[in-house]
């Protein structure tokens, strides 16, 4: 083991602003979710059903925008500073183009909110936040295609503060625009979808500020200006990397928010439990992901010059330090689930029936860590195209059927649809580990 312990500590040197960053968006997700549930149960399944739709479509964004993290890493660890500033322009324009692409879908959707079965009393609130939600998408792709960059040049801290003061505004304009505290007005659910459009916008403002305005981006600004080589295939390479990736993760988060809407079948309180289970599981999800992310910078740098032992060093270690975070956090929801998930409603019955799903969020903790571990190493070989087959095997054709199944045919209603993510985590898992096994094969 002496030999991970230098891997060790340079995945938990990445790892440790990643994770306060995603202990930052945990702490505003369960923020939202508490103020939200307790200024009613309909905005707190109304949340529920916006938030899970359009994570497909947020997530397929950001998704793309991964795809820069193994290019920057390559060039980071050669020095090409400015191929570092030319990724970054070409990534910016490919994942604003994307990003645009996916929202004329969402809202096409918008207009078809009625046929997909949630509950009536639901939809005049559904509707404004969906179009709030909506007009965040932008922000947020290009937040992160800037944060790629300073993942991919070993600054994992920057973007990190930027979310951290973007969450503070936000839980600050949650306690103005919610309850209508200070003399503005009381928005309910629609000042929640206010104050995180906010924090968005001002999240996109800084770290542009920080590439164009001050001396961390100067080194990349002539290769960003650079007139445009079209036979430097950077354009091709982005969008040929970034895509899978984005395909993986919206496979992924539509077999989770097919469970949503799914749960809406049920009814309201159902929806509003799952919302609970769905917030109180991405507290582990967050904390994996932050190791997993940092895990795939030096995997990637490896990858750019060709280390295969390097590249299997650092993914074990990855790892090992994400299933030892796996254990607490179950233990955590094990012990005391029902305390944490009190905190989201005081309806008893939304309440009662969202302790019942502790032991099914327990057990997909493992094929969760595992998936995401493996996932984000195969990311760091840039050998990225198995995620998008894998992704669409494990949560589409196996996931949502088994979901459906377990919840109607089984008779096991909502319990049926946590326990199903147990199967389709675990599928992906063993798959990325074997195409990473393969990718770094001697």
């Amino acid at each position: 083991m002496k030999k991970y312990f230098a891997t060790y500590r340079s995945i938990a040197k990445l790892a440790f602003p990643l994770f306060l960053g995603q202990l930052g968006n945990i702490a505003v997700g369960f923020a939202d979710n508490i103020m939200v549930g307790h200024y009613s149960t309909e905005a707190l399944a109304s949340a529920s059903f916006v938030n899970n739709f359009f994570n497909i479509a947020i997530f397929a964004c950001v998704g793309f925008t991964y795809g820069l993290t193994p290019i920057i890493g390559a060039m980071y660890a050669r020095g090409e500073t400015d191929r570092i500033g030319r990724a970054v322009r070409v990534g910016i324009w490919v994942n604003t183009l994307f990003t645009i692409a996916v929202a004329s879908i969402m809202l096409g959707i918008y207009f078809n909110l009625h046929r997909l079965g949630q509950p009536d009393e639901l939809m005049p609130l559904i509707r404004p936040y969906y179009l709030i939600v909506l007009s965040g998408m932008l922000p947020v792709c290009i937040f992160n295609v800037l944060a790629q960059w300073s993942f991919g040049c070993n600054d994992t801290a920057l973007p990190t503060w930027i979310v951290l003061a973007a969450n503070a505004v936000n839980i600050f304009g949650n306690y103005l625009l919610i309850y209508g505290n200070w003399g503005l007005p009381e928005l309910g659910l629609t000042g929640a979808g206010i104050s995180t459009l906010t924090a968005r916008f001002i999240c996109m403002g800084a770290i542009l500020w920080v590439f164009f305005g001050t001396r961390r981006g100067a080194p990349y600004i002539a290769g960003f200006r650079a007139k445009a080589d079209r036979s430097d295939g950077m354009f091709r390479r982005v969008a040929a990397t970034g895509f899978p990736v984005s395909m993986q993760m919206t496979f992924e988060t539509a077999s989770f928010s097919g469970s949503a809407i799914m749960a809406g079948w049920i009814g309201a309180v159902s929806l509003a439990a799952f919302q609970i289970v769905a917030i109180s599981g991405m507290l582990g999800f967050c904390i994996y992901y932050s190791i997993g992310a940092a895990m795939a910078i030096p995997l990637s740098q490896a990858a750019g010059t060709g280390d295969r032992a390097a590249m299997r060093r650092t993914a074990w270690g990855g790892y090992h330090l994400i299933l030892a975070t796996m254990v607490l956090v179950s233990a955590l929801f094990a012990l005391g689930g029902s305390h944490i998930m009190g905190l989201f409603s005081s309806d008893p019955a939304v309440i009662s029936l969202a302790v019942t799903l502790i032991v099914p969020l327990v057990l997909y903790q493992f094929g969760d860590a595992t998936q995401i571990s493996f996932a984000n190493a195969l990311r760091g070989t840039s050998h990225v195209m198995p995620m998008l087959y894998i992704a669409f095997v494990s949560y589409i054709v196996i996931g949502l059927p088994c979901t459906y199944l377990l919840a109607f045919p089984a008779g096991l209603g909502l319990y049926g649809i946590v326990l199903s993510f147990s199967v389709c985590l675990l599928v992906a898992a063993v798959l990325y580990l074997y195409f990473f096994l393969r990718a770094t094969r001697k």
